[in-house]
């Protein structure tokens, strides 16, 4: 056996139903894609340094037979929403003879959908890449390679691939600080994957991979990807001001985005390390702002305090909230759409990813779920997006649709134009930016670009545009490109809101015509056990 090997690296397309593709911000910003794999190319660094290794990104670039010809293996696998189009990558693989090795959240989560492949690499690859490469290496070519579950040591994680990425393709580009959350929320799938005591890399590591995107030439938006940057807040606080300094001496080249749980206001020295460190947005889980929803799916942490107060102190620190909405709890008693929408006209955020519930595999609602007999079986059908589209996989508590009508009412609501740039125009009244922003190439190109579409997004959306840039002109020039940011969403998240209403509306006639039928049920096994509540 020769030790050499060609490796080719596939990164399946998402479903083109999905909140997340922002196909026309990245238009904007001459992007194809928002967000590049940095799964794969972490993968790729712990495989062996004589291995040939090339990527292709089924989302910006195409994907041919000369590819497959090259390959002595093809690697491959994602989430949820990749699983249609990684499933026929192995199928391809499979029926040319070439060997294929998935990985990756869903095949970890759902491994007999995919067991087709030749070979699985379950959980996190970094503690057990060795026994495949050794696997490999001696002639084996079907196998199952499976890590413990939130037990990898993160600081034998490599230096990522990043020149495996065509970086002009992306928005932005994401490194990684930590894995794993403190919190159990039902519906949630991090805690089943990385578990519940988050793992850092050292200050070390974090700051080699921004030395090597800076090396790269690349400059602009970084995304942490952590699934709670705040989930070990004693080894981030020691972290942050080794960020700042090392910013300092760069003359900052980066803007940083990021993930965490709303109690991030309770700390002022912590937000105000992250603001000083460039941080200029935040992803938080909101889902509902009924109590009784919170506390019944283990959200209490957002029990504990006012939500517009919070998210109103995360703003003038300087950054920006993006949230997250989830309709269909089995605590919701009535109609939840009037309360969701003042929720989000109140705490003024423009970008909500308002989805359906949707019991992703082996969670904790899943298995209750599964455990009360009223989860619908899949039977490994197609995903047809994400849980916007995609949602219910199970018999709601509430006449369904009821549910659907909630859901419907508060997209309407909150995609409207004029709602929407009036939260942006608050938004742009309350943020506290004390650094300006770097101007990167492509910047005006972009804003230019912006100028002449959102006139066509749709009636009245020009108009509230400009009367929102002017007042952010007036009362807070320095939030100037971020409102810009969220503006330019609005050419994705309009047309995308207008769209699942459209869906949604055709599944409420259908229902109301007698032609939605009950999917079948899942059956629990026998050994199936629910766990206990944290």
């Amino acid at each position: 056996m020769t030790d050499s090997c060609k490796v080719l690296m596939i990164f399946p397309l998402f479903n083109a139903g999905s909140f997340w593709n922002y196909k026309e911000a990245c238009d904007l910003a001459g992007a194809r894609y928002p967000a590049a794999p940095l799964g794969l190319i972490t993968v790729a660094a712990l495989l062996p340094k004589n291995w040939e290794i090339r990527l292709i990104n089924r989302n910006t670039e195409l994907l041919t037979d000369a590819d497959f010809a090259w390959a002595d293996m093809v690697m491959t696998g994602g989430m949820l929403p990749q699983r249609n189009d990684a499933v026929q990558i192995i199928e391809k693989c499979r029926a040319g003879g070439k060997p294929v090795v998935v990985g990756g959240p869903d095949v970890t989560s759902s491994p007999d959908i995919y067991a087709a492949a030749n070979f699985q690499v379950l959980g996190e690859a970094e503690e057990i890449m060795v026994d495949f490469i050794a696997a490999w290496r001696s002639g084996l070519r079907q196998g199952v390679f499976k890590a413990p579950m939130g037990k990898t040591d993160v600081t034998l994680s490599p230096l990522p691939r990043f020149d495996l990425l065509k970086l002009d393709q992306y928005l932005h580009v994401g490194v990684q600080f930590s894995r794993g959350c403190p919190f159990s929320c039902e519906f949630c799938d991090i805690i089943e994957l990385y578990g519940r005591v988050p793992r850092t890399k050292t200050n070390e590591q974090v700051l080699a991979e921004l030395d090597a995107l800076y090396a790269l030439g690349y400059r602009g938006h970084v995304d942490f990807v952590d699934d709670n940057l705040i989930g070990n807040k004693k080894a981030l606080r020691k972290f942050l001001p080794d960020l700042k300094r090392w910013q300092d001496e760069k003359r900052f080249p980066f803007e940083f985005s990021t993930e965490a749980s709303i109690n991030l206001a309770d700390d002022p020295d912590l937000l105000e390390d992250l603001a000083e460190s460039n941080f200029f947005a935040v992803f938080v889980g909101i889902e509902s702002p009924d109590t009784d929803t919170l506390v019944m799916t283990q959200k209490k942490q957002n029990t504990r305090r006012s939500l517009q107060q919070s998210i109103a102190t995360i703003h003038r620190a300087g950054i920006f909230v993006n949230a997250g909405f989830i309709v269909g709890f089995d605590s919701e008693k009535g109609s939840v759409a009037a309360g969701m929408i003042d929720c989000i006209e109140d705490t003024a955020i423009p970008v909500c990813m308002v989805g359906l519930l949707y019991a992703l595999p082996t969670t904790q609602l899943t298995r209750r779920l599964l455990d009360e007999g009223r989860l619908f079986s899949d039977d490994g059908q197609p995903q047809s997006g994400d849980q916007c589209t995609a949602g219910l996989n199970f018999e709601t508590k509430r006449p369904r649709r009821d549910v659907l009508d909630d859901y419907r009412t508060v997209l309407k609501a909150i995609y409207e134009p004029a709602a929407y740039f009036d939260r942006v125009r608050r938004l742009g009244r309350m943020l506290g930016r004390k650094r300006t922003h770097r101007m990167i190439r492509g910047d005006l190109r972009s804003f230019v670009r912006l100028l002449f579409r959102i006139n066509r997004a749709g009636p009245g959306t020009g108009r509230q545009f400009w009367r929102m840039l002017l007042d952010c002109a007036l009362h807070n020039p320095k939030a100037l490109p971020y409102v810009v940011m969220t503006s330019a969403l609005y050419l994705h998240l309009g047309p995308f809101s207008r769209q699942v209403i459209g869906d949604i509306d055709r599944e409420i006639i259908n229902i109301d015509q007698g032609r939605w039928q009950t999917p079948p049920l899942q059956q629990k096994p026998d050994e199936l056990e629910l766990l206990p509540a944290a």
